[in-house]
C-alpha cells in the first residue's frame, strides 16, 4: 500500500532555497551572468531562455513547510496509517507526529480537520546514494510500472471498516481517492526508475475547472494515451535556471510553478492562494541547496586537462564552473541535440494543457506562472553531475562514460537499484547488458520515449581526453 501512496506524488514537483534570517535577493534580472564569458553568441541550433523576476523567500521557512506543510492535505487517516506501518526511522529529524512518519509523508490536517498522512515533495526529490539520503537528488528507483487502482479500494475499505463510509475520516480521504482513481491506469511506465510527472500533470489539470480549480469528474479535454518517461532533475540546479523542466516550459513565477503538487488534493483556488504564500520560501530553500561532493580523490593533473577540454567542447551550452561560474540557459533544438523527442513533443507541447494552465488561476495575477511549449531541451547545469545518473532527460544512459561514447551505450540494460552499487570508474550505475526488454527491471531504449540517441558530442574525443573530462566532471 505504501508504494501506491508514493505513486501519487510524482506530479511535477521541482524545488527549494535562501538564508535563515535574511530573504533571498529578488532576482529582477539574472542572478548569474546572462552569457558565459568564453562565448557570448548562442551556438547554432540554440536560443537563450530569458530571465524573469522571482519572488523572495526564507529558506528555513521553506524547509519547514516542505516537510510539515499541508500543500497536499488529503490521505489516509494518520492513526490508520500508523497502525499499518508503525513508526519509521526519523531521517529528517522532525518532531511531533511527523517524527513517526516516513520522510515522504507529512502529518497534516485535512480540510475538515481530520489528521492525515499526506505525501510530500520528497517522494520524487530525495534519493539514497551510497546509503545516504540526499535531499534534492531526483529519485531514480521508484516503481511506476503497475496499476494500483486495487490498492485504492483496499485503503477505502479499511477506512470504512475502521471509521464508516460516511465518517469525517472517509471525507478527508476523498480528494486523494478521486485523484488517484483517475491517474492509476494513465501513468503506467515500462521501466522502474523513471517518472511519469508530465502525464500526471496533464491528467490532473484536465480534471480541474480552470476558473476556480474545483474538481471535475470528467476531463475537459482528450488525454493522450502515451506515458512518456522522465528522469527527475536535481533541485540544486534550480538556482541557475531561467525556465523549469527539461523542455524549458516553466516560465514566469517559479514559486507558483513548483506548487503544482497541490493540484492533487486542492479544494479550490482560494486554498491555492493560501498555499502560494508559502512557496517563495520553498523556492528559497531549493536555491540554497548545494550538490554532494564527489567522495573519492581525483587526480589533479587529469582534472586540469579535463577542465580545458570541457571549456572547449562543453561550456558553450553547459556553462563554466569555479571562479568564473556562468550558465547560458540555452534551449537546444531537437534537430541539434537529437535526443529522444517525445518528452518535448507530447505532454509538454499539448495545446489544451498549455492553454488550460495559462488561463487558470496559476497563469493569472501579479505572480502568474506560464507554460511555453518548445521544440527542444535546455542544456542543464552540471553541478553535482557525478551523482545524478542515469543520464539524459529520460534516464536512458547508465553512466557518464556511456554518455560521452554513444557507441558504448547499451540498448537493453539492468541495474540492481541498490544505492551502494555505484560505478566510480564509469561514473553512474553498475549495470548488466541484456539481449531484450520486456521486464520492468530492464531499461529498453527501443521503446517510444525511452531512446538513448543524441548528445553525440563526446564521440569525437580520444579515450584519454574522455577520461580527463570525466575526472573534471567529478569535481563540479
Amino acid at each position: 500500500m505504501r508504494h501506491y501512496l508514493y505513486l501519487i506524488i510524482s506530479l511535477f514537483l521541482l524545488f527549494i532555497a535562501c538564508n535563515k534570517d535574511r530573504p533571498i535577493e529578488l532576482a529582477p534580472i539574472p542572478t548569474l551572468p546572462e552569457t558565459p564569458t568564453i562565448d557570448t553568441i548562442p551556438p547554432t541550433g540554440t536560443s537563450r531562455v530569458p530571465p524573469t523576476a522571482q519572488r523572495m523567500g526564507y529558506k528555513d521557512k521553506g524547509w519547514e513547510y516542505l516537510v510539515t506543510g499541508d500543500y497536499v492535505n488529503s490521505g489516509p487517516p494518520l492513526a490508520l496509517f500508523n497502525t499499518f506501518f508503525g513508526p519509521a526511522e526519523n531521517l529528517l529529524e522532525r518532531t511531533g507526529e511527523n517524527a513517526q512518519l516516513p520522510y515522504e509523508f507529512n502529518a497534516v490536517a485535512a480540510f475538515n480537520g481530520i489528521k492525515v498522512a499526506a505525501p510530500n515533495c520528497l517522494t520524487c526529490h530525495a534519493e539514497r546514494l551510497n546509503g545516504e539520503l540526499i535531499i534534492g537528488l531526483g529519485n531514480n528507483s521508484r516503481d511506476y510500472t503497475q496499476n494500483r487502482a486495487g490498492t485504492n479500494t483496499l485503503v477505502s475499505n479499511a477506512i470504512q471498516s475502521f471509521y464508516g463510509a460516511t465518517s469525517p475520516e472517509a471525507a478527508a480521504y476523498e480528494p486523494f481517492k478521486r485523484a488517484t482513481a483517475v491517474i492509476s491506469d494513465q501513468t503506467i511506465l515500462s521501466t522502474i526508475g523513471v517518472n511519469p510527472a508530465g502525464k500526471l500533470a496533464v491528467v490532473l489539470d484536465a480534471h480541474r475547472n480552470p476558473s476556480d480549480l474545483t474538481w471535475l469528474t470528467e476531463p475537459r479535454y482528450a488525454i493522450p494515451q502515451a506515458v512518456i518517461p522522465s528522469d527527475v532533475p536535481a533541485w540544486w540546479l534550480t538556482k541557475k535556471k531561467n525556465a523549469l523542466y527539461y523542455a524549458g516550459i516553466g516560465r514566469g513565477d517559479h514559486a507558483r510553478t513548483i506548487m503544482a503538487a497541490s493540484i492533487l488534493t486542492l479544494q479550490d483556488s482560494e486554498q491555492a492562494a493560501e498555499i502560494d504564500t508559502h512557496f517563495p520560501d520553498v523556492l528559497a530553500f531549493l536555491k540554497s541547496l548545494d550538490p554532494p561532493k564527489y567522495p573519492l580523490v581525483t587526480v589533479e593533473q587529469e582534472v586540469t586537462k579535463g577542465k580545458d577540454i570541457f571549456n572547449i567542447h562543453c561550456a558553450k551550452c553547459h556553462g563554466t564552473y569555479g571562479d568564473t561560474d556562468t550558465y547560458p540557459n540555452l534551449l537546444v533544438d531537437l534537430a541539434t541535440i537529437q535526443t529522444d523527442p517525445l518528452l518535448a513533443t507530447s505532454n509538454f507541447s499539448l495545446s489544451p494543457f498549455i492553454d488550460s494552465y495559462n488561463s487558470s488561476w496559476f497563469g493569472q495575477g501579479e505572480n502568474a506562472a506560464e507554460l511555453v511549449a518548445t521544440n527542444g531541451y535546455v542544456a542543464p547545469p552540471l553541478d553535482g553531475v557525478w551523482a545524478t545518473a542515469p543520464y539524459l532527460h529520460n534516464g536512458a544512459v547508465p553512466t557518464l562514460e556511456d554518455l560521452l561514447n554513444s557507441e558504448q551505450r547499451p540498448t537493453y540494460w539492468q541495474r540492481t537499484f541498490d544505492s551502494n552499487d555505484f560505478d566510480y570508474e564509469k561514473i553512474g550505475w553498475h549495470y548488466e547488458v541484456k539481449n531484450a526488454g520486456g521486464d520492468a527491471n530492464i531499461y529498453d531504449t527501443t521503446l517510444p520515449g525511452y531512446g538513448n540517441s543524441g548528445h553525440f558530442y563526446g564521440d569525437k574525443l580520444s579515450l584519454e581526453d574522455r577520461a580527463d573530462l570525466i575526472e573534471y566532471l567529478k569535481t563540479l
